[in-house]
């Protein structure tokens, strides 16, 4: 079968290779992927930035159908529709593991980063991994289920965003527009801020029911001055998407004391910031890190109640054949998820 692999630790360094088709062992499930979303993590994950552990198949936003079963495999059928969470293993008896976030567990092995992941015809997994899909969901718009759930686990777990509240969001990709949705399900007034290279994005974000939209400039002062004048006060919660670090400071000015400053973009680099902000405005600071059981629970009933709309994030997708156009937009920075669709032949460019 084909497979997009990492070959190596050097940047740049994807292949798309013929490799075995994977068997299940007594416990395991064999998916034929669907649909495959390209993230953030992956890009990292190319360049370099995020560990990994080639050769190995990239992807891990996956959506699918139940090709093969384990003989210890009870409770599911062939050919249902499912999604996967991503952790390939965990080491089951650490205090991370015990209490329910096995996110944090050191021996943490996760598909398309140390073992194979989703940019392939199939892709192995546990079968306590699975959630089944409503009918509700096709397969593109299953695809974005596990972002939703890194959104939901990072803004309505470990956040404390309320009915009410005055939330300001920077980067307006997939995670932003997810966290404009989940902020807006949970009744708070939303600004969204890109940058004048994301203008189809900002219109995405108008479209989702953004109370304001900005375009942000190069110079720090000027856009936190544009921020207080736009909404007439500090916010309650903000939200980092981007992984930039001028728009992390621009949240720090931009937070009212005793606010709750909310990391989910990655940096991929060690950053410089002024902390003493922290303890000025008797800030609380929370990050997250991919998700747990529950997070993705509350993203499918999220998804399926559409209350937040993953068709509208929908972006272009292709075949495995033509990954290297699907990488090239998501750098273009187009509005939607980028996907591949490891088992079908033809792509479907949407913008």
């Amino acid at each position: 079968m084909l497979a997009l692999r990492k070959l190596s630790e050097s940047d740049q360094n994807l292949k798309l290779c013929e490799v075995p088709e994977p068997t299940p062992a007594a416990d395991q499930v064999v998916l034929n992927v669907a649909a495959a979303g390209i993230c953030g993590t992956d890009i990292h994950i190319l360049k370099g930035e995020y560990r990994s552990k080639p050769p190995v198949t990239l992807g891990h936003e996956v959506a699918g159908t139940i090709a093969a079963l384990g003989e210890a495999v009870s409770g599911w059928e062939l050919g249902q529709r499912v999604v996967s969470e991503t952790y390939y293993s965990v080491c089951g008896h650490c205090s991370y593991c015990r209490s329910g976030r096995p996110n944090l567990c050191s021996q943490r092995n996760s598909i398309g980063s140390m073992v194979d992941g989703g940019f392939a015809e199939k892709l192995l997994v546990p079968a306590s991994n699975l959630h089944a899909l409503p009918d509700s969901l096709d397969f593109p718009e299953a695809a974005l289920i596990e972002p939703l759930a890194c959104v939901v686990r990072g803004v309505l777990e470990l956040g404390s965003i309320t009915a009410g509240d005055l939330a300001v969001i920077t980067g307006p990709g997939p995670i932003g527009l997810l966290a404009l949705q989940v902020a807006k399900a949970a009744g708070a007034q939303v600004m969204m801020i890109g940058t004048a290279a994301d203008k189809e994005r900002l219109a995405l974000a108008q479209s989702l029911q953004a109370d304001w939209v900005m375009a942000s400039t190069a110079d720090p002062e000027t856009n936190a001055r544009r921020v207080l004048e736009l909404l007439g006060k500090n916010a309650d919660v903000v939200i980092e998407c981007s992984g930039a670090a001028l728009a992390a400071d621009l949240l720090l000015r931009s937070i009212k004391k005793a606010g709750h400053y909310i990391q989910l973009g990655l940096y991929g680099q060690r950053l410089s910031f002024d902390l003493d902000v922290l303890c000025y405005k008797e800030l609380s600071v929370s990050g997250s890190f991919a998700t747990v059981p529950s997070s993705w629970a509350r993203a499918i009933a999220l998804a399926a109640s559409k209350a937040v709309s993953l068709k509208a994030l929908v972006g272009a997708s292709y075949p495995l054949s033509a990954w290297e156009r699907a990488f090239a937009d998501v750098f273009k920075r187009l509005p939607g998820k980028v996907l591949i669709l490891p088992n079908d032949k033809g792509a479907r460019p949407r913008f």
